[in-house]
């Protein structure tokens, strides 16, 4: 029997798994899907967790239920690349494989920054984010909220706080000189609009020096603060980047094009642990994950897998509280309700898969 073990069930396992069900399990292969949660969770949706404005249900999916799939909800503490074992917090003995996915996501990247990941909030698991919504939203009225870091996350998570909270004094804190700078001139003068609007202060050029208890401290001024939420960039997860093989200047592993490690082609990576030359996001994960299924699909009958096709991505959606949003879709710039029609017509279809 040959045992293929998921480590992850965010976007990339989760489409590695459904999809190897989509294309039939053979009698001879067992599928183990190893999880922290009892759940599949839409991470691009837990900006909404952390400002109360959804329940974490909503951002939920079941796992399918099959015979030749067995899932294990526990912490993956070490994988033993060399003896094709993984150890897991809750268990003495480590679990072996025949095959493995690698699709354990990242962690916050907090730059050696000083109380950084002692003092501030993160939104990069769905625990993390349920405490940083309980702690903005425990606040008394005209509480300080500070968010660090002005890209996708961050620019959510400001705006639908003021959508939750419009009594809180909202920060964010942008290292450049204008928000989204990776995005087109159109979306950056609406997302900046929109926070100009709703009364965001959002603060350029930054430099966080330093991060405290009650503020946060940049460019030599220190800012009094009640929450501070960390969206200032990841890292992908320790464990992907403790393996010994070859990881390119972000620390993501190095695969071939079948999404193998060289070295251990019974291995594979996807998601925000594997190198891209594709700015990381769920849609990506997903896509990588479809094309691994795939290349399983020929392992398993003893066939050489054809090259995966190259991903092209349909674009990037973001939202602006409920009914504002922005992003780029077909290359078209898009601002306002449209966009953010879309985006919960593409969470709809997730869901419903």
């Amino acid at each position: 029997m040959t045992e293929l073990l998921i480590l992850g069930g965010g976007y990339g396992g989760f489409k590695v798994l459904y999809d190897a069900l989509e294309n039939g399990i053979p009698d001879d292969v067992h599928i183990t899907m190893i999880n922290r949660n009892p759940y599949h969770a839409m991470k691009t949706e837990y900006y909404a967790i952390a400002a109360g404005t959804t329940s974490d249900r909503s951002v939920r999916v079941d796992f399918p239920v099959h015979e030749k799939i067995s899932y294990i909800f526990d912490e993956v503490t070490r994988i033993d690349a060399e003896e094709d074992r993984v150890f897991l917090a809750g268990r003495e003995e480590p679990l072996a494989f025949d095959q493995l996915v690698i699709a354990l996501g990242c962690e916050d990247n907090y730059h050696g920054i000083e109380g950084a990941e002692v003092f501030t909030e993160s939104v990069q698991t769905m625990s993390s984010a349920r405490h940083a919504g309980y702690k903005i939203n425990d606040l008394k009225a005209y509480g300080n909220v500070t968010i660090v870091g002005a890209g996708l996350s961050g620019i959510e998570v400001a705006a639908e706080t003021r959508e939750s909270r419009p009594d809180l004094n909202i920060r964010l804190l942008d290292r450049g000189n204008t928000v989204l700078k990776a995005f087109d001139e159109k979306i950056q003068k609406h997302v900046a609009d929109w926070f100009r609007e709703n009364e965001v202060n959002v603060i350029h050029e930054a430099k966080v020096e330093y991060v405290e208890k009650d503020g946060v401290c940049n460019n030599g001024i220190c800012y009094m603060n009640d929450v501070t939420v960390w969206t200032a960039g990841v890292l992908p997860h320790h464990l992907a980047r403790e393996l010994p093989f070859k990881k390119d200047r972000e620390e993501k592993l190095i695969t071939n094009d079948f999404y193998q490690i060289p070295e251990k082609t019974n291995i594979y990576v996807v998601g925000d642990c594997v190198s891209s030359e594709l700015s990381p996001s769920g849609q990506l994960a997903g896509e990588q994950g479809e094309r691994i299924a795939e290349v399983l699909k020929y392992v398993w009958r003893g066939q050489q897998p054809k090259k995966p096709s190259s991903i092209k991505l349909k674009g990037t959606l973001g939202s602006l509280g409920k009914s504002d949003g922005f992003g780029n879709m077909m290359n078209q710039p898009l601002t306002g309700k449209i966009p953010r029609i879309a985006k919960s017509g593409v969470l709809w279809l997730h869901k419903r898969h």
